[in-house]
């Protein structure tokens, strides 16, 4: 079985050590750029219902806008309370200057 990747953003348009809110297939995407890494998780906190692409970017974790739970973009892991629930991650790869994603 092959990977269905799907293009979802410019690599050009993401900034360092922030997030950037994407649709793909009609979900909600956040995209993060850590230096040369990119990274992708599901835009909604699993704890409350705050867009993770307005959070702040520490390092390789997300802290949710809301109430500072974090989560390590690399896994998805939530790494601080009040935060408790993994939050989705999904692969990510670079071609041509664009990021592509599975959403598999």
């Amino acid at each position: 079985m092959s990977t269905e990747w799907l293009d979802a953003a410019a690599q050009a348009d993401l900034w360092d050590g922030a997030g950037t809110a994407v649709q793909v297939q009609g979900r909600d995407i956040a995209i993060f750029r850590i230096g040369d890494a990119v990274f992708a998780t599901d835009n909604l906190c699993t704890h409350g219902q705050a867009r993770l692409c307005d959070g702040f970017v520490e390092g390789f974790e997300i802290e949710c806008p809301l109430h500072q739970g974090r989560f390590d973009l690399r896994s998805g892991a939530a790494t601080c309370a009040p935060a408790v629930e993994a939050v989705k991650t999904y692969p990510v790869r670079i071609e041509g200057g664009r990021v592509h994603l599975s959403l598999e």
